[in-house]
Order: structure tokens, then C-alpha cells, then sequence
């Protein structure tokens, strides 16, 4: 049993992987003398840590032939090239899967190997205006934003990590590889989730944009501090009803327009109001410590300064800073 993958990436020969020019920040080299260089860009060390790394060409037939050999003894080749591209460098699953006929080949596309839009270049943030993400994000009177980070490529890395697991499971039964097709656009989709059922039940192109608020729960969002913002969830009436008692107001659930979560969604306006005028009276580190042990689900807005230095995080060794 393999204790990690040792995963190889493939660069172009003369400027590299795209990432690698993503800056700034960049991170100082560590070793030798190249001021003349800005050095690793932060985007490409976040998706290319603890890879290695060779530069070829598979435009001309040395750069193939080595990235043969290499095919001959790996387990896993993922590829984002859009279909049928790599065919004319040999480099396609019908002739990779000749030279090693257990090869788990993954193909990540913008819009998968089938389908009127299989040729077109797919980025997360394209995909996530085509598919729908973006026209449901952004403050609730506000344009369609993206997401702050590129939500798309990761949930499709998850999703192509599974398959690929879900792949090697099936070789070790039958001793054969397979091709998988990976699309962001089918993966972005699939994470719309409950948005999209209730678009499919209702019928309606969606509900819209609704910031940090939730469509089908009151109150379940951020809400002004006196210094800040904090995240209240009261997923159900029981909750609702501590959250009233630890603000300060323990008769709101008796009152028949927040009595359940229906009538809180239909008087959504006027008790998110009502929350934050008392919200407004303490600070956010106030009001944490008067949620704390309670039960009622909450959260600072922090950033990200704040959440890599965060003490839980810390405990749990989130971040780990090499002594090298």
C-alpha cells in the first residue's frame, strides 16, 4: 500500500504552468540568487505544493516519447485539455490505454467530452455564470457576483478525486482502467443542491439573490455589530427561541408573526430589523461571548488573516509552517 502519490506535473518547457505568472503576492525564493525574479507566484503554490515538476514539450516526438515511459509505469494521468486535442499528440486515452491498459485517465473539461458546448473553454467563473451559481450569489438587491474563490475548479476536484478513488477500487477488481469525464459544468449543477430542487418543485427560474440570508429560514444570516458582523442560525423554532432569550427579548416567539419559521419567512423584513437594532448595541466579540454555550449556532466575519491565525485552527493544525 502506497502511504501517498508521488504526482508528477507537467510544464511547459519555456514559461510554465499559466498559475505561475498569477501575481501578486509572490513568494521570495528561498535558495540561490535570482533578484531579477519575482519568484513563485501564491496562486501557483496553493494548487502545486508537494507536487514535482518537469517541462516538456509533447509537440515534438521526444517530449512524447518520455511522457510514454512515464505512462508505461503511473497509476492516474489528469488532463484539462478540451477534447480531442491531445489526440494529435498521441496523447489520447485509446493510445495511452494501449501502452498501459490499467490507466485511469481523467479528462477535466469546462463542459465534458459530449454536448453542443464540449468544444467551448470553460474557467470557473464562466462556468459558474453559464450554471447558474453566480445569478444566486450577491446581496439580495445587488448584481450577480462570483464566489470568492473558484468554488467550481474545487468542488470538481473533489468530484474527479472520487471517481478517480471510485476507479482505482474498480481496477483492483478487474484489473483495468477507464476513462473519466469530468465537466465543472456538470459539477456546478450538481452542488446547486436544494436550489435546485425547490427551482425544479416550484417551477420558477429561481429566488434570486439573497446575500448572506437563507431563502426558507429566519433568521439564518449576518447581521451588523457595532463594530463589525456576526452570523446568526436559528434552523428551527427552538433555537429561535434562545437566540431571543440570550438578546435580551424572550416574549418575540410568543408573537404571532415569529411564532414559527413560516411566519418569520413572511415577516422576514420586519424581525431581521428588529435583530439588528439590538445587534447593533454590542460588539462583535460582545455578543460571542454572550452566544457561547448556548447551542445557538453563530460565527464571526473574519478574514482571512484572522481565520489563518484563528485558535481553533491553530489546534487543529490547519495551517503547518515547515521547520525547513
Amino acid at each position: 500500500m502506497y502511504d501517498r502519490a508521488e504526482v508528477i506535473k507537467i510544464e511547459h518547457p519555456t514559461r510554465g504552468d499559466d498559475t505561475r505568472a498569477w501575481g501578486p503576492p509572490y513568494a521570495k525564493h528561498i535558495r540561490g540568487n535570482k533578484k531579477d525574479n519575482p519568484g513563485e507566484s501564491a496562486y501557483f503554490l496553493s494548487v502545486n505544493r508537494n507536487k514535482k515538476s518537469i517541462g516538456l514539450s509533447f509537440a515534438s516526438p521526444p517530449g512524447v516519447s518520455i511522457l510514454h515511459k512515464l505512462v508505461k509505469g503511473c497509476d492516474v494521468l489528469v488532463e484539462n485539455y478540451l477534447p480531442d486535442t491531445l489526440q494529435k499528440y498521441q496523447m489520447d486515452y485509446p493510445t495511452l490505454s494501449k501502452i498501459n491498459p490499467s490507466l485511469i485517465y481523467a479528462s477535466i473539461t469546462g463542459y465534458g467530452q459530449t454536448g453542443p458546448y464540449r468544444k467551448r473553454a470553460g474557467y470557473d467563473v464562466m462556468v459558474e455564470a453559464e450554471m447558474g451559481l453566480m445569478h444566486i450569489t450577491g446581496a439580495r438587491d445587488g448584481p450577480p457576483v462570483k464566489v470568492g474563490v473558484a468554488v467550481t475548479d474545487l468542488t470538481t476536484g473533489l468530484y474527479t478525486s472520487n471517481s478517480i478513488m471510485a476507479a482505482l477500487l474498480g481496477r483492483a477488481r478487474t484489473g483495468k482502467g477507464q476513462h473519466i469525464d469530468v465537466a465543472l459544468s456538470d459539477c456546478q449543477v450538481a452542488t446547486l443542491a436544494n436550489m435546485a430542487s425547490s427551482a425544479l418543485i416550484s417551477g420558477q427560474p429561481d429566488s434570486g439573490r439573497w446575500g448572506t440570508a437563507h431563502p426558507s429560514i429566519v433568521p439564518y444570516q449576518g447581521f451588523k455589530t457595532a463594530d463589525g458582523d456576526i452570523l446568526l442560525g436559528a434552523g428551527n423554532d427552538r433555537l429561535f427561541g434562545v437566540l431571543c432569550a440570550k438578546i435580551g427579548k424572550p416574549d418575540w416567539p410568543q408573537d404571532e408573526r415569529f411564532h414559527t419559521n413560516s411566519a418569520r419567512v413572511r415577516n422576514r423584513v420586519t424581525l431581521e430589523s428588529m435583530i439588528e437594532a439590538e445587534m447593533t448595541q454590542k460588539t462583535t466579540a460582545e455578543w460571542l461571548r454572550v452566544l457561547d454555550g448556548s447551542g445557538m449556532p453563530y460565527a464571526a466575519v473574519n478574514d482571512i488573516q484572522s481565520t489563518l491565525n484563528h485558535e481553533h485552527g491553530m489546534q487543529r493544525n490547519l495551517v503547518w509552517v515547515s521547520a525547513d
